[in-house]
């Protein structure tokens, strides 16, 4: 970055001090010139004279102009091959002139500045088109379903249990579809940071205890169990999403626990973090890396999956929300077997308010 601050002795106000000094000059040289030698029979002499002087405040003031456009001209170049795409070219200050290089300044800035927004651009771009290629893969199970049960309900003489049959299942996928949207829409407004929410102090425990009682009875009709345990320091989020990330989590777990099968929300203060851990004795998810977890459309195990009504939507989500809390989200299959999500939110220091 040129400084701004260097002395005034390059700036373009100055040179154009200097040339109306140089013609103030001349102009006085030749008004002394005229006084001199009015008196006197050689007046080719004094025309000569005079002619001399502006030949003289000619040239230089051509000097100084020449001075003066040089580092311009010579950025105008620069400016021209970068445009052309020629990136060997580089624009840097060359301190001739000091406007010149404030210009200089200015362009690097101002390709910096292009360079990242290109760089967003491009990612948002790929993201957009992985985001249509799975939607578009994963609309088409469930289309298909309902397509080829519609097309089998044509049949006049199908028995009427069958008939329920393919009805439950059209309205099952129907469903499914819809829940799709609206957690697309979910994640979308999350990764784009449009939610018009301010942030709170969130008690963790309160939220954790919400998603139980509304997840509790139909983890228990699946003859599991869904316990919260621990404490946690208060964070500061969106009361909603946070709850969301619980939600999503308990909601995965209870779909690979077996019959007796036990989840525990459990909570924690280490250090500066609030952690939400939430555990079951499930199957875990094998070999997969935990990474893929958080993917879009990401399913350990589809057909399961579908079954039990899940969009491979859930998990993306938490991770989203998680990252807009500045926390981190991990997951690991645990020693003693089944799978561990881990959350850990900044924490609210007892002195903030």
């Amino acid at each position: 970055m040129y400084d701004r601050g260097t002395p005034p002795l390059k700036r373009l106000q100055t040179y154009f001090s200097v040339l109306t000094a140089i013609f103030a000059m001349a102009s006085a040289l030749a008004m002394l010139f005229i006084i001199a030698f009015a008196g006197f029979d050689h007046p080719a002499f004094l025309v000569w004279c005079v002619f001399m002087g502006c030949t003289f405040t000619f040239v230089l003031s051509l000097v100084i102009g020449h001075y003066m456009a040089d580092p311009l001209s010579s950025l105008h170049r620069k400016a021209k091959a970068v445009l052309e795409g020629d990136t060997r070219v580089t624009i840097e200050p060359d301190g001739k002139l000091y406007e010149a290089d404030l210009l200089a300044d200015d362009f690097i800035a101002l390709s910096e500045q292009t360079k990242t927004k290109m760089s967003d651009l491009a990612v948002q771009q790929k993201r957009q088109t992985r985001f249509i290629s799975d939607v578009a893969h994963e609309l088409r199970t469930p289309l298909t379903a309902i397509r080829g049960n519609a097309e089998t309900l044509m049949d006049p003489d199908m028995p009427q249990e069958l008939r329920e049959r393919f009805c439950h299942t059209i309205i099952s996928e129907s469903e499914r579809l819809s829940r799709m949207a609206n957690e697309l829409l979910t994640l979308q407004h999350i990764e784009e940071g449009t939610d018009q929410v301010m942030m709170q102090r969130v008690n963790l425990h309160a939220i954790a205890e919400d998603v139980a009682d509304a997840l509790g009875p139909l983890i228990e009709e699946r003859g599991g169990t869904l316990e919260v345990t621990g404490e946690a320091p208060d964070v500061l989020g969106i009361p909603d999403r946070l709850q969301q990330v619980i939600y999503n989590l308990v909601a995965n777990a209870s779909r690979f626990i077996g019959e007796g099968g036990h989840i525990v929300v459990k909570l924690e203060g280490l250090a500066d973090r609030s952690v939400v851990s939430v555990l079951d004795d499930g199957p875990g998810f094998g070999n997969v890396d935990p990474k893929m977890l958080f993917t879009r459309f990401y399913r350990g195990d589809n057909s399961r999956a579908r079954n039990t009504g899940g969009t491979g939507l859930g998990l993306a989500i938490a991770k989203s929300v998680v990252d807009a809390h500045d926390g981190t989200i991990e997951a690991f299959n645990r020693a003693e077997g089944g799978a561990a999500f881990i959350v850990a939110l900044p924490s609210i220091h007892e002195h903030m308010h």
